[in-house]
């Protein structure tokens, strides 16, 4: 990782330098792992404007950091604050300040009392939108392994069992192909359940005719995957043959404008239209897409309020959806990556409606 996260050092220290900082304090720990490598949880790094870094974590992680972050001088002490404000002999100093305790501001004032300290945005989110060769790969990766546990489970038998017992069964399968952990917990929600966007399993028991809608992914390398699919168990009802077509229609309107340089907003707007013309977009409540990386909800948010444009090798996902409270509901979500031309859909698993028998 050290070529990698040397590369990124530097697009930051060329970030400050347009910010008017001589330094950044990064304290998030994503945000530091990002930066070195470092996975354990303490530590932080000032990165200069010239692209070099000081690594701080405690003894505890002494090892780790030895192994992980090998090209930056470590300082090791139980005072992070503390020991980077010693090291921070700039003038103006950025800083963390959506996600720094008011504590530790107040601190940093305390002992950097001639030094300004300058919030800098979401400038380290904002460099991670746009994914290197390393993050695609592991990215693929974990969502390669996403659909093929998938794609097991769906062999069955899943009639008769419970919520909770299908979603730990995924789970297994994607640890056994090679997942570090599952990305976030499965959501699997079966008949009137999948209405709710965000259910947790129970132990509600699946039977013949539910829609079966499956919100899940893996983790390989920190970096996760996010995928939906909803099936029906059995052979599927008109109303939900129409409900997972809007929505299958409504997907491909959105996917169709993640590409380099078309407005964020763009995504939304066709995707929303989709359903406003099938007459399903008042049942869509929830959020059409987000990134995903190092987090599996990071910048940018597909939303008709972004401002901004998308960017080749940005990753995130398109998950539009119908809930019906009372009878069910659908969503088909996929991992993306955008291109200059048609995007990447990292989650390669069929979007028809599948009738498990």
């Amino acid at each position: 990782m050290s070529a990698s996260t040397q590369l990124r050092r530097q697009r930051l220290g060329a970030a400050l330098t347009d910010l008017g900082v001589e330094a950044l304090l990064v304290t998030t720990l994503v945000n530091v792992r990002y930066l070195t490598g470092f996975t354990g949880s303490n530590g932080a790094v000032l990165v200069l404007a010239d692209g070099s870094a000081v690594f701080f974590t405690d003894g505890r992680y002494r090892d780790q950091a030895a192994e992980e972050v090998p090209d930056l001088e470590h300082v090791i002490t139980r005072d992070l604050i503390g020991g980077m404000a010693e090291r921070a002999d700039v003038a103006r100093l950025g800083i963390e300040s959506h996600t720094l305790s008011v504590d530790a501001h107040a601190r940093l004032r305390e002992l950097l009392p001639s030094t300004s300290l300058t919030g800098t945005g979401r400038v380290v989110e904002k460099l991670r939108e746009v994914k290197d060769a390393e993050e695609i790969d592991a990215l693929t990766r974990a969502c390669d392994i996403s659909t093929r546990a998938l794609a097991g489970l769906l062999e069955g038998p899943l009639v008769g069992r419970t919520e909770r017992e299908v979603a730990r069964d995924l789970e297994n399968r994607m640890l056994d192909l090679g997942a570090e952990a599952i990305a976030f917990e499965t959501i699997l929600a079966a008949g009137e359940n999948s209405a709710i966007p965000h259910h947790h399993p129970t132990d509600r028991v699946l039977a013949q005719g539910d829609l079966l809608k499956i919100d899940f992914g893996a983790r390989v390398d920190g970096y996760h995957a996010d995928c939906t699919r909803t099936v029906v168990l059995g052979t599927a009802d008109d109303w939900q043959r129409e409900v997972h077509a809007a929505v299958k229609a409504s997907q491909a309107a959105g996917l169709d404008r993640l590409r380099d340089g078309v407005p964020v907003s763009d995504a939304d707007t066709a995707a929303r239209g989709s359903l406003e013309a099938s007459g399903w977009l008042e049942a869509f409540t929830t959020g059409l897409g987000h990134g995903v990386g190092l987090e599996i909800h990071e910048d940018p948010f597909v939303a008709a309020s972004h401002t901004g444009k998308l960017t080749s090798r940005t990753v995130l996902t398109m998950e539009p959806g119908i809930y019906v409270p009372g009878r069910g509901g659908v969503r088909i979500e996929d991992t993306v990556l955008v291109t200059a031309g048609a995007p990447e859909v990292l989650t390669t698993m069929t979007k028809d409606l599948l009738e498990i028998g």
